[in-house]
């Protein structure tokens, strides 16, 4: 509760408007004294942070345990006791990523790690079986060649106008990096770019709830804060269980302690991949056999969106890269 100092004047010092109470009618700022002292503003800042703090752990508490709450909150009109969706996504979208981006080792040792065993398996089915020329299988044809076939080949052949374009790009990859720097450079820039695909991902989303609910009860904005509070609680399930393994992770890969990094894991993938039924059967309020039946289509459709557009995505980081 504010405990400003009104000021005498009634004219609004943001708009200039009359103001006859505590807080101007047409902008709603405070009318009190611009010039405080320092006490007071040590108070006034200690009030905004207990009250943020408490906003902030009643929202956390509220996303992880209680599917749905907050949405019906936020729409229902209680919105100053939480944390606004667009704010709470994006605190932890850059949280999640900072972190990610701070401690990246673990994520490039496994990819190292399989390639080298992928080249290991290669090399002794080689030594083995056919002795396979591996030129064969990973060195792309050169554009001479591709040139000299688009000239004078078989149309069969040939490549179309987007093939050829494509396959360009694809020498061009190979011809100014090498493999681990394909790797690398790929890794850097999938990771760089997963905000992006993620607020790709949520209009489709909620328009894919809007497309299975009624059109007159709800409104896409309806399904947009839902869409939000649901990728928040995503994200904040992976950024618990990133922490979590990088802290278990700091004693060693044959510590004790391990299992536990393991049974958060697969509790966290569980309750990930359940979270989205009784958060819907709850804010619809449908019967639980229908939002069963909605929440698995609904997810198989999503599933094959995200699946095309990182598709599309990863061609795209690759084509793109230097």
């Amino acid at each position: 509760m504010s405990h400003n100092k009104i000021r005498e004047d009634k004219t609004c010092l943001n708009c200039r408007h009359v103001v006859e109470q505590k807080f101007c009618p047409n902008c709603g700022q405070e009318n009190s004294e611009s010039r405080k002292t320092f006490h007071h503003l040590f108070v006034h800042f200690f009030e905004d942070l207990t009250h943020y703090e408490n906003a902030f752990w009643r929202t956390i508490r509220n996303l992880l345990f209680k599917p749905s709450t907050l949405t019906k909150e936020y729409l229902s009109g209680k919105r100053l006791s939480y944390l606004a969706p667009v704010r709470l996504y994006i605190f932890i979208s850059f949280i999640t990523f900072l972190l990610i981006a701070l401690f990246p080792s673990k994520t490039k040792d496994s990819l190292t790690k399989g390639e080298k065993e992928i080249t290991s398996n290669f090399e002794s089915s080689e030594k083995n079986s056919l002795n396979v020329d591996k030129k064969k299988y990973f060195q792309l044809k050169s554009m001479k060649e591709i040139d000299s076939i688009q000239k004078y080949g078989k149309e069969s052949e040939k490549l179309n106008s987007f093939g050829y374009w494509i396959y360009g790009k694809a020498v061009h990859v190979t011809e100014t990096n090498t493999k681990k720097e394909i790797i690398e450079k790929f890794v850097e820039s999938f990771f760089h770019n997963i905000p992006k695909i993620l607020f790709i991902i949520m209009p489709f989303f909620a328009f894919f709830l809007w497309l299975f609910h009624n059109k007159k009860r709800w409104y896409y904005f309806d399904h947009g804060i839902f869409t939000l509070h649901y990728f928040s609680f995503l994200l904040l399930m992976f950024l618990i269980m990133f922490i979590i393994d990088r802290i278990i992770g700091s004693f060693g890969e044959d510590s004790p302690l391990s299992l536990i990094s393991n049974v958060t894991t697969f509790v966290g993938t569980v309750w990930m991949c359940y979270y989205f039924y009784p958060a819907h059967h709850r804010f619809y309020g449908e019967s639980r056999i229908v939002s069963f039946v909605k929440s698995v289509l609904l997810f198989f459709l999503n599933a094959i969106f995200i699946v095309f557009l990182l598709t599309a995505y990863v061609l795209y980081i690759f084509i793109n890269l230097h």
